[in-house]
């Protein structure tokens, strides 16, 4: 039997949770914004100690999305979804079945793609219960991880040339703190580029295949952020720097995958406090889904590289812009993100704000 349930008191236009007592399936889905378009976002699994600290996630993320698609030029809104368990253990095709009909029930207004603990192929699934995931033809669809990473890369560049007035990485020490889908391809750009590259990984075998097929220098988990280098890249979970951590950097250059990398609002000030230079992480993750989106219109691969490309010239225009005006460069993003939020013309994909379905 499914269980559904708006959510009030917040920003978004529409929050709402299912549980589904037939395949085990707890989720949340939440549409911060669909003012450019439908609302896009990957669905994350993890096994959240609390369902508060699941629907805090989806808030951040799904505005957070807003904010890339806005900065990227992309038709799309922003959204996000959660569920709740380990994707190890507890991903099921009944359960992925089911959030695709949790998802079909916004009938196109919140747009599923992967995200941490899901993949492409659990897209196929969910695929199978609604038409409303990553475009329709997700079953051809290349893995957009490499073009998150080479995204991720293009803004290390902008941050080096920021700090040290050149974009060679020769010689540069860079820690990347998670070595998954993203994390590892970053790390061949970085390796590639002859950047001295430690990581870490809590899974094992993530690690092992960096050390035996790219060389790079593992670090244990509990030490990666405090790792002295010249670019910190985290590209794991979010809210990794906090008033705590941030006090005990060793780096000149903050610029990863991961989503939401600052607990608070806080935090950016606290970085440029540190003279250390932070490249806002839906500017610089935003590969993947510009990819996507451009696969879903058949564009060609040059087209793609392109559009990609524009990731490194949006992050150097925040640093510059942060640097000339004496603030955060995360205050700079989200200034930036809502001129183009305000430049365009409202569309009509908004729902009435947390409506009941």
């Amino acid at each position: 039997m499914r269980q559904l349930t708006a959510q009030n008191g917040t920003e978004h236009e529409t929050v709402i949770t299912t549980k589904d007592a037939d395949s085990g399936l707890t989720a949340i889905i939440a549409i911060h914004n669909t003012q450019l378009g439908p609302a896009v976002g990957g669905c994350r699994m993890f096994p959240y100690a609390q369902e508060a600290h699941a629907l805090r996630d989806a808030l951040r993320l799904s505005q957070g999305m807003t904010y890339k698609s806005a900065l990227a030029g992309l038709p799309f809104g922003g959204g996000k979804s959660v569920i709740l368990g380990d994707p190890r253990r507890d991903k099921t095709p009944a359960l992925l079945r089911a959030m695709g009909t949790f998802v079909d029930m916004l009938a196109g207004r919140y747009i599923i793609a992967e995200d941490s603990g899901t993949s492409p192929d659990d897209m196929r699934v969910i695929g199978e219960t609604t038409r409303h995931v990553t475009g329709s033809n997700a079953q051809l669809r290349e893995d957009p991880s490499p073009a998150t990473a080479h995204g991720v890369f293009l803004g290390i560049k902008a941050g080096i040339r920021q700090v040290f007035d050149t974009e060679s990485l020769a010689g540069r020490s860079v820690a990347i703190q998670g070595l998954g889908h993203v994390g590892y391809h970053l790390a061949k750009y970085l390796t590639n580029a002859g950047a001295k590259v430690y990581g870490s990984d809590i899974n094992v075998e993530n690690l092992t295949r960096a050390e035996k097929d790219l060389g790079i220098t593992a670090v244990s988990p509990h030490e990666i952020l405090f790792q002295p280098c010249d670019v910190l890249s985290p590209c794991a979970m979010g809210a990794v720097l906090d008033e705590i951590s941030i006090a005990k950097l060793q780096t000149q250059v903050i610029a990863g995958a991961a989503n939401n990398q600052l607990a608070t609002n806080e935090d950016d000030e606290r970085l440029r406090a540190r003279n250390i230079v932070y490249c806002p992480d839906f500017a610089i993750n935003a590969g993947g889904i510009v990819d996507i989106h451009h696969q879903n219109n058949n564009a060609c691969s040059d087209t793609r590289a392109e559009a990609i490309e524009h990731i490194g010239h949006s992050v150097a225009s925040i640093l510059e812009r942060a640097r000339s005006q004496a603030v955060g460069t995360q205050k700079i993003a989200v200034a930036m993100a809502e001129e183009q939020l305000n430049a365009c013309p409202q569309k009509n994909y908004s729902l009435q704000r947390a409506a009941a379905v």
